[in-house]
């Protein structure tokens, strides 16, 4: 069975790769292009994992990471956040606010999914079908 991950990505452009990369390495990538749409569907499909944006329009990631880790249903699934932050303390901030993982943009497309897979449950690596 293929392991199921919630891309929330505002950028048009940035969920096509990621998501291409993904899918290729046998994901299924559900999409969402904003917070509160993707809090949503955390609630319904329970992902395996949930990749975050931290610059989201309206409601911005540390906020979303902070409400999904506040559900009973989502509280368990991991979060990474993939930010262009770089800054001194910004992976401290997300962690903080409750992501169990962090990776800068741009991403690797040569390693993104094994580096997406180490947060995967009883993950070592590629995770396919």
């Amino acid at each position: 069975m293929k392991k199921r991950v919630l891309l929330i990505e505002d950028n048009e452009q940035n969920r096509y790769m990621m998501s291409f990369l993904l899918t290729r390495k046998g994901y299924e990538v559900v999409e969402a292009g904003d917070g509160p749409a993707g809090i949503e569907l955390a609630r319904r499909i329970r992902p395996a994992l949930i990749l975050l944006d931290i610059q989201l329009p309206g409601m911005d990631g540390y906020t979303v990471a902070g409400e999904l880790k506040a559900i009973p249903e989502t509280a368990s699934i991991p979060i990474v956040a993939i930010t262009s932050y770089a800054m001194t303390g910004d992976r401290e901030r997300g962690i903080a606010a409750g992501c169990d993982g962090y990776m800068e943009k741009p991403i690797d497309p040569e390693t993104f999914a094994a580096e997406i897979g180490r947060y995967l449950p009883g993950a070592g690596g590629d995770q396919g079908a």
